[in-house]
């Protein structure tokens, strides 16, 4: 499998000639992300994740593309591109499906709290083919699975990097790579990023910083 990072919390998997891409948010370059899919699966609503201009062309442009996503996202996709709704289709945790070759389960529930007034909204992590798990923006530790590829949200206004640690420790994952990036200047990523690889490193996880349009076989 070939994973691509794009900027900030957007990751294309290409596997058997099939495209799956995760996340494509006005932080990212959702276009060339997007380019060929077959399947796109999205965390929660927030921009940063979710671009619903960007989806509603590719869904346009792409007459077989399908999108996964939590009920929220779905109604507002519906209502972006009613003709096209049967495409759009409702994750949840608990849920697991087959797209585009690829297998993927659903875990969490619950966006991280930004703030106590601030609403709480639906967010949905994404396991795929057994292995490379993508949490949103939420630190769950999927149950009853082991992880391959995590992907680690390094930096959000919701969390502090004892809890992104603490998150890289509990899953331990083999192989582990920077999403959630797009807030941080250079020395404050390289900062964040040394103690996930430093005390992940304790733990048996190797993590690597990833320039967006960089791909690694997984």
């Amino acid at each position: 499998m070939l994973l691509t990072k794009f900027t900030h919390a957007c990751i294309r998997l290409e596997q058997n000639g099939r495209v799956l891409v995760l996340d494509p948010g006005i932080f990212s370059e959702s276009a060339a992300a997007l380019e060929g899919a077959d399947a796109v699966l999205i965390t929660h609503e927030h921009a940063d994740h979710y671009d619903p201009a960007a989806l509603t062309q590719a869904l346009a442009d792409l007459p077989e593309l399908t999108i996964y996503a939590p009920a929220s996202v779905v109604r507002d996709l519906h209502s972006h591109a009613p003709e096209q709704s049967a495409r759009v289709v409702e994750a949840a945790p608990g849920d697991s499906f087959a797209v585009a070759g690829f297998a993927v389960q659903c875990f969490g529930g619950q966006h991280a709290v930004i703030h106590p007034t601030m609403a709480a909204v639906a967010n949905v992590g994404y396991l795929i083919d057994d292995d490379v798990y993508h949490p949103g923006d939420a630190l769950i530790v999927p149950h009853g699975v082991s992880v391959g590829t995590l992907l680690v949200p390094v930096h959000a206004p919701w969390s502090k990097v004892s809890e992104v640690v603490d998150f890289v420790v509990s899953v331990r994952a083999p192989h582990a790579y920077q999403i959630h990036d797009g807030l941080l200047n250079e020395q404050g990523l390289a900062f964040t990023e040394s103690h996930i690889e430093r005390i992940g490193g304790l733990h048996g996880v190797k993590f690597r910083h990833l320039h967006p349009g960089t791909s690694v076989e997984i």
